[in-house]
């Protein structure tokens, strides 16, 4: 058997929500007795999920971080959210892993959602084990499970332990490469022989592991094809090379719960799992003897400042020692919500380090600088959903932009921006949950209340008919006085047009330099038409006018012509204008039928769909839909397809919105002016 490795490791467990991976930590902490007993994520006492937000909503909604040492080897084991909406958090701490833990449960039907997973692990060749959880309340026999599992993943899956069972439930378990059982004996478990009639099942199981092995493996495959039985040994160093190589995927049983299939799944991460030196050769790291650190994840922590998850590649880092040219002010080992200090970081360890300002998230980094992420660093991914935003007591509103900054520092699938149309502040990321979970850090971590709300609808508005306005501005309150007078054609223009202003001015009834004050006028008109809202596809044209020689200014023929396109739009037939996005949706092809429904059903138009490339089968629908129904799309989506789906949109065009459908915009839009007081 492989022998143990001298520097500390780094496990992540990764997988779909609800699948028990928070447990599973708290189990293999319990085991490797770091904790004298195992918490529980739902009455608040585990390790991990301590923060309030996660506490309030029992689920992991980032990186929860334990250091450990199980037999003398050191471990850092990294506990990700499942929460698609939160899977960049788990790309973040996957990237800097020598191994990966997928905790899936016994349902076929929840395989799929683990494929994008599986696709980026092999798309890195991370090393990675499956843990079928719950496997004491099995909802389908293992086969479909293994079966199901082996669709969505790319690589062959190597069942490593059998179950036994009695009258339909499991009372132990064989492991395949040692041929040792054990059963379940009041909560614990003790060796005992193979019982003689799990012996043809166990014989057939660990002869297409071996074959699995074989596939890769010459000196096991010469010995079964001379039908010879590989040593114990010889199985394991296949094994243990094939995880490294990411060519096969290990797959181990249990009941974290119960603590049940734990301490097998230690002693595999403990014998087969890689360690920093395989790590940096697979991802082309180069080695050193000089510290080289690359942060994964960077938190402002209240009356301590910056925190920056680090993996220490090669080297060591010392408390008070230099950092991308900073003094690094703590170096901090974490258990969860624990911290303690240590006096240095060596090779392979994953710690806290406080207060080096210049460290960003996924740069490598020396002591005299850094380099930008490298190409392994997993990109964030495009928003899908969006909160205007605003700071609930207007004094706070200048604090809002560097607050949302450092929170987008703190979590790189966020976004914000500034909407150009509606002035509104508009943070983008994931979905509902991880908004919500965005805005209560920056209660709780940086003391600014926020209220959100759906970012408004940038509507427009246009005329169907065509028209003429005659309109005279003049006013005398001694000395000079006011005096303009502008006759204007109004022509409706096709959709996409924007806004036209001509002059057919001829014999000077108009002096030239007054024209641009009228076009001024018109576009001043423009900007808030007869419905509320700016006015386009519209040509505006100075026909006629007259002036005086006196009392004639720029300022009264732009206030001439202000009022002429006020007075004049009403009479054109105004009609209210809606965006119209040209949405590009992914979806699973069993969920295709499906997604035509949901978008034909926010009064989208479909344009067609065709095969897309991606993590799993997948078509790619186009359709033109209403920015107005698109808010929460991602979540309909999202239900339909095991949290797979994906779109993208950009504007395409303004459309009629006419019937109860304006009316509701336009009442809306009345009630919002008259609570702001415009």
């Amino acid at each position: 058997m492989a022998v143990a490795h001298s520097s500390p490791r780094c496990v992540v467990l990764a997988g779909p929500h609800l699948t028990g991976k928070t447990t599973l930590m708290e189990r293999l902490l319990l085991e490797a007795g770091t904790i004298g007993q195992a918490g529980s994520v739902t009455a608040g006492t585990s390790v991990g999920d301590a923060t309030p937000e996660a506490r309030a909503r029992g689920m992991s909604i980032e990186i929860n971080v334990a250091t450990t040492s199980y037999l003398g080897d050191r471990w850092a084991i990294l506990d990700t959210p499942g929460s698609v909406e939160l899977d960049h958090d788990s790309r973040r701490a996957i990237t800097v892993a020598d191994a990966v833990v997928v905790v899936v449960d016994p349902v076929p039907d929840h395989a799929l959602a683990v494929a994008p997973l599986f696709a980026f692990l092999d798309q890195l060749r991370v090393p990675h084990f499956i843990f079928i959880n719950k496997i004491d309340a099995p909802a389908s026999p293992l086969t479909e499970v293994i079966a199901a599992l082996q669709e969505a993943s790319s690589r062959p899956l190597v069942l490593r332990e059998l179950p036994m069972t009695a009258g339909g439930d499991i009372v132990g378990f064989v492991d395949l490469t040692s041929e040792r059982a054990w059963r379940l004996v009041s909560g614990a478990t003790e060796r005992v022989e193979l019982p003689e009639d799990v012996k043809p099942e166990e014989a057939e199981a660990r002869q297409k592991m071996l074959e699995a092995v074989a596939d890769h493996d010459d000196l096991v495959l010469a010995k079964l094809l001379e039908d010879q039985v590989p040593t114990t040994e010889e199985v394991y160093q296949g094994l243990t090379r094939e995880l490294t190589e990411d060519a096969i995927v290990p797959v181990f049983i249990g009941a974290a719960d119960r603590g049940l299939g734990v301490t097998r799944l230690w002693k595999a991460l403990r014998h087969e799992a890689p360690d920093v030196a395989a790590t940096r050769k697979r991802l082309q790291i180069p080695d050193g003897a000089g510290p080289l650190v690359q942060s994964f994840q960077t938190s402002f922590i209240a009356h301590a400042g910056r925190l920056s998850l680090v993996r220490v590649w090669h080297g060591s880092v010392s408390d008070g020692g230099a950092i991308a040219g900073t003094r690094v002010g703590g170096v901090i080992e974490i258990l969860g919500a624990q911290q303690k200090r240590s006096p240095e970081a060596k090779e392979g360890e994953v710690v806290g380090l406080l207060k080096v300002e210049s460290l960003r998230t996924g740069e490598l980094v020396t002591p005299e600088g850094s380099t930008p992420p490298p190409a392994f660093w997993p990109a964030p991914p495009r928003p899908v959903y969006t909160l205007a935003i605003h700071a609930e007591k207007r004094t706070d509103e200048v604090k809002l932009p560097l607050a949302v900054a450092r929170l987008i520092e703190e979590d790189p699938a966020l976004a914000l921006e500034q909407d150009q149309d509606t002035q509104q502040l508009i943070l983008a990321g994931q979905g509902e949950l991880h908004l919500h979970v965005a805005l209560e850090r920056l209660k709780s971590r940086q003391h600014l209340p926020v209220e959100a709300q759906r970012p408004r609808v940038p509507y427009r508005e246009t005329v169907k008919k065509p028209g003429k306005e005659h309109s005279r501005y003049k006013r005398q309150s001694g000395g000079h006085g006011q005096f303009g007078d502008v006759h204007l054609d109004f022509v409706p223009l096709p959709r996409g047009s924007g806004v036209e202003f001509h002059e057919t001015i001829v014999g000077g009834s108009i002096p030239k330099n007054f024209i641009p004050a009228v076009e001024e006028g018109v576009h001043d008109a423009l900007q808030k038409g007869p419905l509320g809202f700016p006015v386009v596809d519209v040509s505006v044209t100075l026909t006629d006018g007259s002036y005086h020689t006196v009392d004639s200014s720029d300022q009264a023929f732009r206030t001439a012509a202000r009022i002429g396109v006020s007075e004049a739009l009403p009479k054109l037939d105004p009609v209210l204008l809606e965006p119209v996005m040209l949405v590009e949706a992914f979806v699973p092809r069993e969920a295709t039928s499906k997604a035509q429904r949901v978008l034909t059903g926010r009064r989208g138009q479909l344009l067609g769909f065709e095969p897309a490339e991606g993590d799993v089968p997948r078509d790619r629908i186009s359709a033109y839909v209403p920015l107005a129904e698109l808010h929460d799309l991602i979540v309909e989506l999202r239900s339909i397809s095991h949290g797979l789906a994906s779109f993208t949109a950009k504007h395409d065009h303004h459309s009629e919105l006419t019937g109860k459908l304006a009316e509701r915009v336009l009442q809306a839009h009345a009630a919002e002016a008259a609570q702001s007081g415009n």
